[in-house]
C-alpha cells in the first residue's frame, strides 16, 4: 500500500502563498512565480520587484 506524504508548516506562524506573473524578456511569454512568505511580510514582498 502506498504511503501518503503530508507536508506541514511550523505551528504558531501563518503563511501566505503569493503568485506573481513574470514576463520573459526573450519570448514575451508570461510565467508564474510562487512564493510562501509569512503573513507579516506580504506587503514588503509585493512592493519589491
Amino acid at each position: 500500500m502506498a504511503k501518503k506524504v503530508v507536508a506541514t508548516l511550523k505551528k504558531g506562524k501563518e503563511y501566505a502563498k503569493i503568485i506573481k506573473t513574470v514576463k520573459s524578456p526573450k519570448t514575451g511569454a508570461y510565467s508564474f512565480k510562487e512564493e510562501m512568505v509569512p503573513v507579516d511580510m506580504v506587503k514588503e514582498v509585493l512592493s519589491s520587484k
